[in-house]
């Protein structure tokens, strides 16, 4: 934070920029203004699940994603020159939950696609998760937390149709635009399993704590994916962020398998 006003005075004359006031509130991760009416300028701290954001954006090419008009990285500094959404008004609150269903599904479909280098397994950010739950104390049943964590370690490693996936794709990081009429942002793209990429839009809607069963179904009935499968991966996930996430612990009790 103590450099950022040096980073992005720097950014702005090697990209030639005019800012606008940042955009508020804030997230954790970025700082983002807009620079402009068409572009907006991310700098943010690097850190693994992020660090590919860039490549994941060049690959889909604006195709249900924001497009990517120049990166650069340095130290720990990860810095990012986007198309702008105008509006920009998150799905979140532009329509009923079940109607961010289907956008969503919308845009997972064309998101999807194969791809190698440099994008890393899930089963590697699935480890990193898996070890640190393990190294923490927990509120579940010790017998559930074990079956969600052996979960969180195998179902990466027996997916057989691995896709470029978004990993972070939620109501939130959907933004109204006018090139499409949802673009997708803030990706963190890694190479693994579908039925994963559906599990964070179900953590971040209020059906879950009263439904998580019909809504991993109507997840999976909207992609043509396995059903067991994404409440296999939706149970692993409660399970992984449950001690953040209080609410997770009934959840995660009632998908236990």
């Amino acid at each position: 934070m103590d450099g950022l006003p040096a980073i992005v005075a720097e950014l702005t004359d090697r990209w030639s920029l005019t800012l606008g006031e940042p955009f508020e509130p804030g997230g954790q991760c970025s700082w983002v203004a807009p620079a402009g009416p068409d572009q907006v300028l991310k700098v943010g701290w690097r850190h693994y699940e992020a660090e590919h954001e860039a490549d994941g954006l060049r690959l889909w090419g604006g195709e249900g994603a924001v497009r990517l008009h120049a990166a650069q990285s340095f130290d720990q500094t990860s810095a990012l020159l986007l198309e702008r959404c105008v509006p920009g008004t998150p799905l979140s609150g532009a329509m009923p939950e079940p109607n961010q269903d289907v956008v969503i599904a919308g845009l997972l479909r064309r998101l999807w696609r194969p791809a190698a280098e440099p994008f890393r397994p899930l089963q590697e950010m699935c480890d990193q998760w898996a070890t640190a739950f393990e190294a923490a104390p927990s509120d579940l049943d010790p017998g559930i937390a074990r079956a969600g964590i052996s979960l969180l370690r195998s179902l990466p490693r027996d997916s057989v149709d691995d896709v470029l996936l978004c990993t972070d794709l939620h109501s939130e990081n959907v933004l109204a635009a006018q090139r499409e009429s949802w673009l997708v942002i803030d990706p963190k793209p890694y190479v693994g399993d579908p039925a994963y990429d559906v599990v964070q839009h179900l953590l971040n809607v209020d059906r879950l704590t009263n439904d998580p069963h019909g809504l991993a179904h109507r997840m999976a009935a909207l992609l043509d994916l396995d059903a067991d499968r994404v409440r296999l991966w939706l149970f692993a996930r409660c399970v992984q962020q449950s001690a953040s996430w209080p609410d997770l612990v009934e959840v995660a009790a009632s998908l236990a398998p």
